[in-house]
């Protein structure tokens, strides 16, 4: 297997000097190999993430839930994570 990615989103929101609300869209990848997710901020061993799950917005994206032994991350998606969870349980299945 090679590595699986995909895009996430964070946004800040600043106070400008103006006192006017500024919203700053940085995108990350959330990789996965095969022994462990890793985001911007977090790396999980994959035997310690039990599910992936998906909730889709009706204007389109999402976010994506990663279920972990840490508690659950959620990562603001744009893009069908189905090839992601599905690399997902496959690797789980062969673990």
């Amino acid at each position: 297997m090679s590595e699986y990615f995909i895009i996430y989103i964070e946004i800040e929101r600043k106070i400008d000097f103006y006192y006017q609300m500024q919203h700053i869209e940085t995108q990350f990848e959330l990789r996965m190999t095969m022994d462990e997710i890793i985001s911007e901020r977090n790396q999980f061993k994959l035997q310690h993430v039990y599910d992936i799950s998906h909730k889709p917005f009706s204007f389109g994206g999402g976010i994506l839930y990663l279920h972990t032994n840490q508690g659950v991350f959620s990562y603001k998606i744009q893009d069908n994570p189905a090839t992601f969870i599905h690399a997902f349980k496959s690797l789980k299945t062969e673990n």
